[in-house]
């Protein structure tokens, strides 16, 4: 005898209504893992419970835009234009803000903001607001990046004015440990990028860091979430802060009414 199949009680959901959200642009690409990691991270920051009720994202993640240490340090092909041009995009494609998940591109930060009429956030600020939510208000500070953003002092002079003794050791080798990491993950081999990462953590722990920056949007994906507690010092990740840093932006009326218009 076939079973009887009891129907559900038909119930009633009305879905709240979604946060009048501004739209955010993303400037991706550099590279296009850490673009769509940015991407993915926000959804994953951002406490609510429905689809709908999420930040809009429009992410031009082009990887066709040259590389930013190349030009800097060895007079490689520029990639203003294709960021300004991806800037732009965003803009016309109707963004109200935009963020860029590359450190190194903040070289050019005065030039992309100009490109565009609306608010343009910036990485180091984030990740300065990220070290004072966890505690850390000065002191030393480790910071890896790529050759250029430490080479450049991307992060030193902010840090500086914000109280902090930037650190990022000598001889390069801080530089080189990163780069390891940073290529690894951008030749998606991920499990060889934790190592150099993590050496470069505990020399600059060594050095008297109270916290270490991820200073390429690479190295988050080196060390993630559920390894940092293998650390004694607080790992601030520019991804992550960027995420939060859009998140405060957009939860303040002021800043979203300005973010919006």
């Amino acid at each position: 005898m076939p079973a009887t199949i009891t129907p559900l009680p038909t119930t009633t959901f009305t879905p709240p209504a979604p946060p009048n959200w501004p739209v955010l642009g993303v400037l991706g690409g550099m590279g296009p893992l850490a673009g769509a990691t940015f991407a993915a991270r926000l959804v994953q920051l951002t406490p609510v419970t429905a689809d709908q009720a999420h930040i809009p994202v429009l992410l031009r993640n082009d990887p066709r835009i040259p590389d930013r240490s190349a030009n800097r340090l060895a007079d490689g092909p520029s990639p203003l234009q294709a960021m300004v041009e991806g800037m732009q995009d965003l803009q016309r494609w109707g963004a109200d803000c935009i963020v860029i998940p590359c450190n190194t591109a903040h070289l050019w930060f005065a030039q992309l903001r100009d490109s565009v009429s609306v608010p343009v956030l910036h990485i180091v600020d984030s990740v300065i607001q990220d070290l004072q939510r966890n505690g850390i208000h000065d002191g030393p500070v480790g910071v890896m990046g790529t050759p250029a953003t430490i080479q450049l002092g991307l992060y030193q002079d902010a840090l500086r004015a914000a109280g902090y003794e930037p650190l990022t050791g000598p001889d390069n080798v801080i530089r080189d440990l990163s780069m390891q990491s940073i290529a690894a993950v951008k030749s998606n081999q991920d499990a060889l990028a934790f190592a150099p990462a993590a050496e470069a953590v505990g020399r600059l722990t060594d050095l008297g860091a109270r916290a270490v920056i991820l200073g390429c949007t690479e190295l988050p994906l080196a060390i993630p979430p559920a390894r940092r507690n293998e650390f004694s010092v607080v790992i601030s990740d520019s991804i992550d802060a960027l995420a939060r840093a859009v998140l405060d932006a957009f939860s303040r009326p002021a800043s979203a009414s300005q973010a919006a218009g």
